[in-house]
């Protein structure tokens, strides 16, 4: 480049940068501005960009948490369901418990199997719902008679037909008891 044509360009760029603009601004003013004014929009899209990122985040740990607790639903669910069907089988054991003959050497082993069914039940923490004495609770026992009785209190139960149990908070089978009316 020749001195003087270098000379003509310094002279156009120091021209320009001490030319005013429309309302008397020089034009490093007038790009000091425009880069402050992008700087703010950057860091509003920053925000927004932030925020959408933890909202994400949020929505994400929210289905972690909803997906945990409805397959820890839908275990306990199959396992009632399991339970369920073991239980008539327990029941005829108790049954053939309670018209035994004293001196069979059988029904000891018939006890024992009956104690392991009911230990593995309290192992997997199925309770026996407490019924006879109770006052009647249609949440937790199902009536099948209602007679009359001087010895339980009108709305108690009498006797119980069939043992309910409970897993957890949730009835898996109600108790059949007889109410005094």
């Amino acid at each position: 480049m020749t001195d003087k044509k270098k000379h003509m360009d310094d002279q156009e760029i120091h021209e320009t940068q001490s030319t005013p603009v429309d309302d008397g601004q020089t034009a490093a003013d007038a790009d000091r501005e425009s880069l402050q004014s992008q700087l703010v929009e950057a860091q509003a899209k920053a925000l927004e960009y932030k925020d959408g990122w933890q909202r994400s985040q949020a929505e994400f740990l929210n289905y972690k948490n909803r997906m945990a607790r409805d397959n820890e639903m839908m275990y306990a669910s199959m396992k009632g369901d399991i339970i369920k069907k073991v239980l008539p089988a327990l029941d005829d054991l108790e049954r053939a418990l309670q018209n035994r003959p004293a001196d069979d050497a059988w029904a000891g082993g018939i006890e024992l199997i009956a104690r392991k069914l009911q230990n593995i039940l309290d192992a997997e923490g199925v309770k026996r719902i407490a019924a006879e004495g109770a006052v009647f609770d249609p949440n937790f026992h199902e009536a099948i008679s209602h007679e009359p009785s001087d010895a339980v209190e009108s709305g108690h139960v009498i006797a119980v037909v069939q043992n309910g149990y409970k897993l957890g908070e949730r009835v898996i089978r109600p108790a059949l008891v007889r109410v005094a009316q």
